[in-house]
């Protein structure tokens, strides 16, 4: 009898035994790590795969992942990744890890450019709608009347602005190949955020564009709640300001 794995810990996704790339308890960056993995491994590209860590919590998920990756200055990830996508070409699969301030704030250059030039890139971005790594600052991602260490009695949009809906925003960009954002928040959603990575990737493969996954991910020590109280805040407040779905598929690009 034919014996075939249907569930269980990706091979490629490293359980370090001290520290080493994990994150709080009940952040989604782990599992971000962990759909990561198992996308590329059931892509079988892991002997291309180069995954470019950006500065913030998911600074070193690299460690946790086995296969190619590293660290790069803050917001600078999109960069290095396009170096890397054109020194090496179709060998490569090259994706980014990076967190909404390291994404849409200090790199924001990066990311549209990259997507205006049609890089042949998958850039992920962890969405927990603050700087989680250092305190809980205002992010561009936070929601309106959002207390955050630099906004103490709730983000005003006439003093900071709109919270930025990048998977929606980038879908403008005409080298985009691919937008989506999935969450973290149950079952459905991981499995339909699993499967907008592969698609993201696939559109890499292909050679057809730019792609880009946000995904939603609870911040238990900055939004002061469980982990169980973060879940039900991403689905009844997050989440409506930043619906999942895909915003943009294309075969080809213009």
């Amino acid at each position: 009898m034919t014996k075939k794995k249907i569930a269980g810990q990706p091979k490629l996704w490293i359980r370090h035994p001290v520290g080493g790339g994990f994150p709080c308890p009940g952040c989604g960056h782990g599992l971000v790590q962990r759909v990561v993995a198992e996308v590329i491994e059931e892509l079988g590209v892991e002997g291309k795969a180069v995954a470019i860590c950006g500065v913030g919590c998911g600074w070193l998920s690299f460690l946790t992942l086995d296969f190619d990756g590293g660290n790069c200055p803050h917001g600078r990830a999109t960069d290095v990744a396009t170096g890397i996508k054109r020194s090496l070409g179709d060998k490569s699969v090259v994706l980014t890890i990076q967190g909404d301030g390291d994404t849409i704030a200090i790199g924001t250059e990066g990311l549209i450019s990259a997507a205006a030039r049609a890089e042949k890139i998958t850039v992920i971005m962890v969405n927990n709608t603050n700087y989680g790594t250092t305190g809980g600052q205002m992010a561009p991602t936070s929601l309106l009347g959002q207390v955050t260490t630099t906004t103490p009695n709730g983000r005003d949009s006439s003093q900071t602005g709109y919270p930025i809906n990048v998977a929606e925003f980038i879908t403008g960009l005409r080298g985009v190949a691919y937008s989506a954002r999935g969450a973290f928040n149950n079952l459905k959603n991981y499995r339909a955020t699993k499967k907008y990575l592969t698609t993201a990737l696939e559109k890499q493969i292909n050679n057809i564009g730019f792609s880009f996954v946000e995904i939603l991910s609870p911040c238990p020590p900055n939004w002061h709640l469980s982990p169980l109280e973060c879940l039900d805040k991403l689905e009844n407040e997050v989440m409506v300001d930043f619906p999942v779905g895909e915003f943009k598929n294309l075969d080809r690009l213009e």
